[in-house]
């Protein structure tokens, strides 16, 4: 399945073998539904275990005096509002470990006081934010914030994160510890969760848990050198069409 095109392929969704044996039926039933953290089948591969780790390094050590030209700026800005242009955010990492996500801020500062009284207020947006955990409307994104998600900027301290090992360019789009629950997969576990990856060139806020269950698959089994630069090629083409966030 190639990634760049993945919207038109069907996504394989089909059970995956836990411990030699489909985790379906009664299986699941007797596991309560919950999905193994960590992988019964370790990744095989050079490049799964070394080379992309590596590459993470190299590129961001390459790309660092233009990121900091770039990021100084932009702090600058967001903090002429009030408050820290920083935000931090528990996530999952590889294995269920959680670890703090770093972003620009582009939210008010009360930004989950805000967004639990417009839930409750909207019906309409409860339903979408239960389904795809965002909304299209966000009234919490600033007007700054709202430059940087176009332009998806506001990404651009999860380097520190994938320098320090927590995350990698590529691989799953990073889940919060309460999706835990709605997430149907198990791959997800298996990699360190990616600034990019094939859901965010792809769907981007369309795609459920179900979807991002399938994409987080087939990324496992085709993981590769190649497989990462399209992506990483493909990332850039979104960022320069503006269809961020």
């Amino acid at each position: 399945m190639s990634f760049i095109d993945i919207k038109e392929k069907q996504i394989d969704l089909a059970p995956r073998r836990v411990s030699g044996r489909q985790l379906v039926g009664s299986d699941a039933e007797q596991s309560g539904g919950a999905v193994p953290k960590k992988s019964a089948q370790p990744q095989h591969g050079m490049y799964a275990r070394f080379g992309k780790r590596a590459l993470d390094v190299f590129l961001i050590l390459l790309a660092a005096p233009a990121v900091l030209l770039v990021c100084i700026p932009m702090a600058l800005m967001i903090m002429m509002d009030g408050g820290s242009p920083f935000y931090k955010q528990a996530r999952v990492g590889r294995n269920g470990k959680l670890y703090q996500m770093w972003k620009f801020r582009t939210m008010v500062q009360d930004a989950d006081v805000q967004l639990k009284r417009y839930l409750e207020e909207n019906a309409e947006a409860a339903a979408e934010w239960q389904h795809y955990q965002k909304l299209r409307k966000d009234p919490r994104i600033t007007p700054v914030g709202r430059i940087l998600r176009k332009t998806s900027l506001d990404e651009l301290p999860q380097l520190l994160n994938v320098l320090v090992g927590d995350m990698s360019l590529v691989g799953p789009r990073p889940m919060m510890d309460g999706q835990q629950d709605l997430y149907p997969g198990r791959d997800y576990y298996d990699l360190r969760p990616g600034i990019t990856g094939p859901w965010q060139v792809s769907v981007r806020n369309e795609s459920s848990f179900a979807d991002r269950a399938g994409f987080d698959s087939g990324y496992a089994r085709e993981q590769s050198l190649a497989t990462d630069l399209k992506l990483l090629f493909a990332t850039v083409a979104v960022v320069a069409g503006g269809s961020g966030h």
